[in-house]
């Protein structure tokens, strides 16, 4: 595996990696602030065709817009980061889909376990984020979007602090798999 914007603290652990972030990091384009961030930490495979990417994430979320989660990257204009952000006081669901820009969802009203599974697959234009609390609960739908084609894509854990430096993230169990034909059929 390979970083994208590499944390100045980070360690693995068998199949956990830990990581601490830098100083206002963070994944944005345009939409409402005007502004283009492109540091966020992204620890990442290259992946091509129909996959399904999954990591369960912890993270001591303290300040506004603390973010862990996975990231689908095709370049700094095309990418899906999905997962926990702190928001409100609360953990949400988040999810950001950005082609040229970023347009941003999150499930308000919900305060996220402290432990949450992130799924991520992605069929020929399709992606689809899946979330679980574990400990036998079915995943659950949080967003299907539009996303490019392309031969490869970048594919793995993310972590940002907008606010800070030192969101400590933990990440477990990170795997890809091939996707199944009918995985969006219901």
């Amino acid at each position: 595996m390979h970083w994208l914007n590499e944390p100045p603290c980070w360690r693995t652990d068998g199949n956990t990696l830990h990581v601490t972030t830098g100083e206002k990091t963070d994944f944005w384009r345009e939409t409402h602030y005007g502004f283009i961030r492109d540091g966020g930490h992204l620890y990442f495979e290259r992946a091509g065709g129909d996959f399904t990417a999954e990591v369960t994430v912890a993270g001591s979320y303290q300040t506004l817009y603390d973010q862990a989660g996975l990231m689908l990257r095709i370049d700094e204009r095309n990418w899906i980061k999905a997962g926990l952000e702190f928001v409100g006081g609360k953990r949400l669901l988040s999810c950001v889909v950005t082609r040229e820009a970023s347009d941003w969802s999150i499930v308000s009203g919900f305060d996220a376990p402290e432990v949450l599974t992130i799924r991520l697959t992605r069929q020929g234009t399709a992606a689809r984020v899946e979330w679980t609390s574990g400990h036998g609960a079915a995943f659950e739908t949080f967003r299907l979007a539009y996303f490019p084609l392309s031969d490869e894509a970048l594919i793995g854990p993310m972590c940002c602090s907008p606010q800070r430096a030192g969101f400590q993230v933990r990440f477990d169990g990170f795997n890809i798999e091939p996707s199944a034909v009918d995985e969006f059929d219901d």
